[in-house]
């Protein structure tokens, strides 16, 4: 028995749509005379009708062929199966007319009955094909998720649609809310827009969703925040759409939905960027990447394997991070050759030897001291890696005629109030300095906070939240520059192509995030209440800290450059080479002898912005 119903669909559901198409036929034919008669059909008429209803059943019967109708799901019924059953039954009643008229010269025939037949064989046949939908719409299963929907527009209607015509989804659309005001009280799919953002605490109190779905494949992410924000009292998770560039046929569905993550949140990187330049760059060439096992140096060697290098050079002194991305790279990209080098960026010696071997012909140079309290109370070695370390592999590099090399540097080097920025800022002198040296092009590359890094905020976050709590932050007021890895990557490599010698390039990052509001969002997202579950602490600014960061200095200029997000840095001022060098020879000796407050002193006098310990704020800084 139960393969009786799959033998009927198979074998008899042809048969049986034909049949019930042209009984349909019939019963439009019969109707149409009893219309146009007041239900008292004469009976010469009654005659008239029998005589020509076999050859209106064979015109309309074979007339549908063409047209398809005896074909399709009627489950998916749409504006294509509504526009061939108008054309069908409207080509099938001009032949008809056309026989009656002038093949037969039956000039009795009630020419009424032509339209009124018509238009009752559409309503039939489009009834028998919207019923099925109009079952599963009005009488399907009770869904156990109710889901308001954020985004009136196309998106959000397609979701509805979706989640509508599938009966083994567990969505239950309650309501859209949209910024547009012009929207509410209007419906969409049988589902109304209950009012705008400012409504949505009071909507979500009576509506009781389940979830909310922000369906805005466009949506940026200061809106996202908002929406963040505003729910916040609530414990009703968000989820979201995938961005447009992500779905290949702009059209989206249910299985498409995910949870808002914190990277939403974040003013992305544009996309459209043109890589031929970039390739152009990298691909045929031999590249090396110090600090290759860090976050940076690691998305770095992952986008510059996927652009065919004659060969990859990693050069890292932690090894499990070098194995990491080592192992990984081959599973990426097998084609690409890579060379995994241990080394410290201050043994001169190592540093030579792996580049005169080598010969790479572009050199991203991200090893780095980064933390800001640890550099603060290690000063001496902060620089011996971020001077020191830059100078000897800048040297290498000129001296082995290398075309490109990249400084990674940081937003903490503008206006510094850390030992790990101005120890950052003298690294950038020293490279723009470089340019008078060797060959090659010598350039910087300056950004923020990146989503997600070894020992950055996100992470320690997460673990806080994961624990219980509290989650602290250094001050209600604090304020940072965040960015995705990768896309901060992208646009380093594109700035690596902009650099003609001397440059500083600034990725835009976007305005500035109050640490304050991630970690509440971050808490949120973890579907937790802010302070209620998940209390929040302040602890106080670390030695070192700014209460903001800037990304162009006051002895600085800024100016576009020919790629989108990245913006190049003009100095008002630069030191004298022969004094720099003296003075970070002289930084070099501090350091090695450990004397910690000499090297302060120092760094003071290379960088006359460095204020250190001081809680430098630029809001009130004059430029």
């Amino acid at each position: 028995m139960k393969y009786c119903r799959p033998f009927f669909r198979i074998n008899y559901r042809r048969p049986f749509i034909v049949g019930l198409h042209l009984a349909l036929v019939v019963l439009a034919n019969y109707l149409a005379f009893w219309l146009r008669f007041d239900g008292a059909i004469p009976e010469m008429q009654r005659m008239l009708c029998m005589q020509m209803l076999p050859w209106l059943v064979l015109i309309r019967g074979l007339t549908f062929i063409p047209f398809r109708l005896y074909q399709g799901l009627w489950r998916y019924t749409g504006i294509w199966d509504l526009r061939n059953l108008t054309a069908g039954v409207g080509a099938s009643t001009l032949v008809f007319y056309g026989l009656v008229r002038w093949g037969i010269a039956l000039n009795s025939y009630p020419r009424a009955v032509f339209f009124i037949d018509a238009i009752l064989l559409m309503a039939l046949l489009g009834g028998i094909r919207l019923t099925g939908r109009l079952y599963r719409e009005l009488w399907h299963p009770k869904r156990e998720k109710r889901v308001l929907i954020y985004g009136a527009g196309d998106a959000g209607a397609m979701i509805v649609r979706d989640m509508k015509n599938n009966p083994f989804y567990d969505y239950e659309p309650v309501g859209f809310v949209d910024d547009n005001p012009a929207k509410v009280g209007q419906w969409i799919h049988g589902v109304r827009v209950l009012g705008t953002r400012r409504d949505l605490a009071k909507v979500i109190v009576e509506e009781a969703p389940h979830t909310l779905l922000a369906a805005m494949p466009r949506v940026e992410a200061v809106t996202l925040r908002e929406i963040v924000k505003a729910l916040e009292p609530f414990k009703v998770p968000i989820q979201v759409l995938p961005n447009l560039r992500d779905v290949m046929d702009g059209k989206v569905s249910v299985n498409q939905i995910r949870n808002l993550s914190i990277e939403d949140l974040l003013d992305r990187a544009p996309v459209g960027l043109d890589h031929q330049p970039v390739k152009h760059l990298i691909a045929g060439k031999r590249v090396l990447v110090t600090g290759a096992g860090g976050s940076i140096g690691s998305e770095l060697c992952r986008q510059i394997a996927s652009l065919q290098p004659a060969l990859l050079v990693l050069y890292e002194r932690y090894e499990n991070g070098l194995y990491a991305v080592t192992n990984e790279l081959p599973a990426r990209n097998s084609s690409c050759p890579a060379c995994p080098v241990i080394g410290d960026v201050t043994d001169a010696n190592r540093v030579h030897a792996v580049i005169a071997e080598h010969r790479p012909e572009v050199i991203f140079h991200a090893a780095a001291h980064k933390h800001v309290p640890l550099m603060e109370q290690n000063p001496c070695e902060a620089v011996k890696n971020n001077i020191l370390g830059t100078r000897i592999v800048a040297n290498a590099a000129a001296q082995y005629g290398a075309e490109r090399f990249i400084l990674i540097s940081t937003d903490k080097a503008v206006n510094p109030s850390s030992v790990m920025g101005a120890t950052k800022r003298v690294a950038e002198l020293l490279v723009q300095g470089m340019n008078d040296v060797g060959q090659g092009v010598f350039a910087v590359v300056r950004f923020g906070n990146v989503l997600g890094s070894n020992g950055s905020v996100v992470p320690r976050f997460l673990e806080q939240i994961n624990a219980g709590g509290p989650v602290t932050v250094t001050h209600p007021e604090i304020r940072r520059y965040f960015m995705l890895i990768p896309e901060a990557v992208q646009l380093v490599l594109h700035a690596a192509v902009l650099a003609k010698g001397g440059d500083i390039f600034v990725l835009e990052m976007g305005e500035q995030i109050k640490v304050l509001d991630l970690a509440r969002n971050l808490i949120r997202l973890a579907g937790l209440l802010p302070e209620q579950e998940i209390p929040i602490t302040f602890v106080g600014l670390r030695p070192g800290e700014k209460l903001a960061e800037e990304l162009v200095g006051v002895d600085e200029t800024v100016e576009p450059s020919s790629v989108e997000k990245v913006l190049r840095v003009r100095p008002r001022w630069l030191p004298e080479a022969s004094f720099l060098a003296l003075q970070i020879s002289e930084l070099e000796r501090l350091a090695a002898r450990g004397e910690s407050g000499a090297v302060i002193e120092q760094l003071c006098e290379v960088v006359p912005t460095f204020r250190p310990g001081s809680e430098w704020n630029p809001s009130t800084t004059k430029t």
